[in-house]
């Protein structure tokens, strides 16, 4: 039986795909340093890591050869910039997994849905699925705006740290769209823990005077993400509202599940 288990075990792991160790272990350290807020020492990522030093200096220098990697002159690791075409391009791609749910959910509430991440202290549109009426609200996937005047921007910093969230907003323009703009950082900052405990956030008017937008959260994402609903005051009440959050959580999570790749 023994033998038959052994073969079995072996067989196995003849027939799965190759894996190359310097690959993961490249990653890995990227991932490491992600953990470690983006910025790290040799030291702290070969604790994180478990790699032996040598093998941690030698991925970072060829990390850095890449540009994938950059030392400060305090001798500290950082995410390099080429690394942001990539996750860019990884993001947006996330936004054709996620239109089936975007179609259903408009089938459902009859108004034009969007998906928004976080780029570089700003939203980028990666998708989105029309409005059936006429008269519909158009986002132009790849348009970047504001996070202070967009409800998919509210929603997503009320997912963050409060740290986080304080240097995103007071480090960014916050330019008034229309005379409901936020534009002071700390009403948007006290906003933030009222929006996490609902679960949702509106930008009513706040970024295009006649148009209201609700947004919740992506969960567990492989990068910050936000699904919004959006259309004209007149048909956004508050009986519509209500009735489109728990719909649009619930879309949330399918989305989530479907960029883990589990099945709805």
């Amino acid at each position: 039986m023994e033998d038959l288990v052994h073969d079995a075990d072996h067989e196995k792991k003849r027939n799965e795909p190759a894996r190359v160790q310097v690959v993961e272990r490249a990653f890995g350290l990227l991932d490491a340093l992600a953990k470690k807020g983006g910025s790290a020492t040799a030291a702290e990522l070969k604790q994180q890591t478990g790699l032996a030093g040598p093998t941690v200096h030698r991925l970072l220098h060829t990390l850095m050869a890449l540009g994938m990697v950059h030392q400060s002159l305090d001798k500290r690791y950082s995410l390099g910039a080429n690394l942001v075409p990539l996750g860019e391009g990884a993001t947006r791609q996330l936004g054709g997994l996620a239109l089936p749910q975007m179609q259903s959910l408009v089938s459902e509430l009859g108004e034009s849905v969007n998906l928004a991440a976080l780029e570089s202290g700003m939203v980028v549109y990666i998708a989105q699925a029309p409005s059936p009426h006429s008269m519909r609200m158009f986002t132009e996937v790849g348009r970047r705006t504001y996070m202070h005047s967009t409800a998919v921007g509210k929603a997503m910093l009320a997912t963050m740290e409060p740290a986080k969230a304080r240097e995103i907003v007071t480090s960014a323009p916050m330019p008034s769209l229309t005379p409901k703009t936020i534009t002071d950082p700390g009403t948007l900052l006290d906003q933030l823990p009222r929006i996490a405990r609902q679960g949702h956030a509106i930008d009513d008017e706040e970024q295009e005077l006649g148009v209201r937008c609700i947004a919740v959260p992506i969960p567990r994402g492989p990068a910050r993400t936000a699904l919004s609903v959006s259309g004209p005051t007149a048909r956004m009440d508050i009986l519509f509202v209500r009735h489109a959050v728990p719909l649009m959580i619930r879309t949330a999570v399918e989305i989530s599940r479907r960029f883990s790749g589990g099945e709805n």
